[in-house]
């Protein structure tokens, strides 16, 4: 074939080897020229390397077969797959929790505010307001309650890996957050991030006075904060990824070069091309065609 302008990246488990060669049988219908498969993981992710076939036709003729299979694709040019930075959200997406929730039911409001969270992360209203009321409703707990909160933080399947194997090869690593700094900082740790940029919550004579500080990193937030470090870097767009599954990550989401919405919600998900439904973070490793004997741990 020619040089491949672009890359078919299937990931999944069980029965990829069948779905790869139905991938390139459809795109050979659709007169692409095909390699491969490349096995980045023996029965996990391929690559199949195309040329002459419109890409965006590719991936809703992919996105049609593989629709009820429990596996996550990409559709992307060849050229500039390895990204230089990474902005990813923390809560459901880096840490298995959202951790306002878990402070909320450690004072025993954890209905009320869990239902604002969904609400917020749905995209159904102000993500700073939202933030701002469901803190009011923590006013005069203990600090020790956040204390006790950092003890449930854990890492989502894939996170270190994700933020290691990046920084191993040379690319800048943030956690941005609409949640809090202290949780943050831990979650970075955990993980190896370069930086961290979360939410300030104030807390005086050893309790939560129910205000979180300002400017509040919300949906434009961390588009602001994408941008801003990439412009440091001296760094275009295309050259960044972002990974996050609500709706004050969209913004992000579409402006990086490889956004992927990570398990999103429905909002996101519409708003967004590249999702990692099935999987773990690895799959942002696989979309950018590292293998996985070169993932760090």
């Amino acid at each position: 074939m020619n040089a491949s302008t672009h890359v078919l990246t299937l990931i999944g488990a069980g029965g990829l080897p069948e779905i790869s060669q139905a991938g390139k049988k459809l795109m050979a219908e659709m007169e692409a020229q095909t390699a491969g498969p490349d096995w980045l993981a023996p029965g996990i992710a391929c690559d199949i390397p195309f040329a002459g076939a419109d890409p965006t036709k590719v991936e809703v003729a992919i996105r049609e077969k593989l629709a009820g299979a429990a596996v996550d694709f990409a559709v992307q040019e060849s050229a500039g797959r390895r990204k230089r930075l990474l902005l990813a959200d923390m809560e459901s997406t880096i840490i298995t929790r959202e951790l306002i929730d878990e402070v909320a039911h450690l004072a025993g409001l954890g209905q009320v505010i869990a239902a604002i969270t969904r609400q917020s992360m749905r995209g159904e209203v102000d993500i700073a307001q939202s933030l701002r009321q469901r803190v009011a409703m923590l006013a005069g707990q203990p600090e020790s309650i956040l204390q006790r909160a950092e003890g449930l933080i854990e890492l989502m399947p894939g996170a270190r890996a994700l933020v290691r194997t990046m920084r191993a090869n040379g690319a800048r690593t943030a956690l941005v957050s609409g949640g809090f700094d202290r949780f943050a900082r831990i979650a970075a740790m955990k993980c190896g991030f370069d930086e961290v940029h979360a939410n300030r919550l104030e807390v005086a004579d050893g309790k939560l006075t129910g205000q979180v500080a300002e400017p509040i990193i919300d949906r434009a937030g961390k588009l602001a904060a994408l941008q801003r470090i990439a412009a440091e870097l001296g760094l275009p767009l295309g050259a960044t990824a972002a990974i996050g599954d609500g709706a004050n990550d969209i913004g992000m989401l579409q402006a990086a070069g490889l956004g992927v919405a990570f398990h999103g919600k429905p909002a996101v998900v519409a708003a967004v091309r590249i999702r990692i439904d099935h999987g773990d973070l690895t799959g942002l490793l696989y979309m950018q065609g590292y293998r996985s004997e070169e993932f760090e741990e």
